[in-house]
């Protein structure tokens, strides 16, 4: 039996190893394939970004609590929003999205504050 497993796991490789090499020698990327890996790159970095500006958030959530801070601060959010929502438009994209994405992040935030304050 494990010879058998051990040769099926040989053809699969062999097969997938000719295989890949034809997909790759056939044609040069398109252009779609070069920007879907574009915007993959760049969906990556959106993520890590995020991520960094959360884990600021994490540090203001804890000063936040030592210094008995809400976590809600409306006017600020509202002051992030609009600066948001200014740079976005410059940029083409429509206040709605903006507003939609912004509001999203704001919620992971606030999630992020309290477990912080909860620590």
């Amino acid at each position: 039996m494990e010879k058998r497993c051990y040769f099926i796991l040989i053809m699969v490789v062999a097969l997938c190893g000719s295989a890949g090499a034809q997909a790759t020698t056939a044609k040069p990327p398109t252009v779609l394939a070069t920007n879907r890996k574009m915007i993959d790159s760049l969906d990556q970095k959106i993520v890590e970004t995020i991520a960094l500006r959360e884990k600021l958030v994490k540090e203001i959530g804890e000063y936040k609590a030592k210094h008995k801070i809400p976590a809600l601060q409306t006017s600020r959010f509202q002051e992030v929003v609009n600066h948001a929502v200014k740079a976005g438009m410059q940029q083409g994209l429509s206040e709605e999205f903006v507003t939609e994405l912004m509001n999203a992040i704001h919620r992971e935030s606030l999630r992020i504050e309290s477990k912080a304050a909860n620590y």
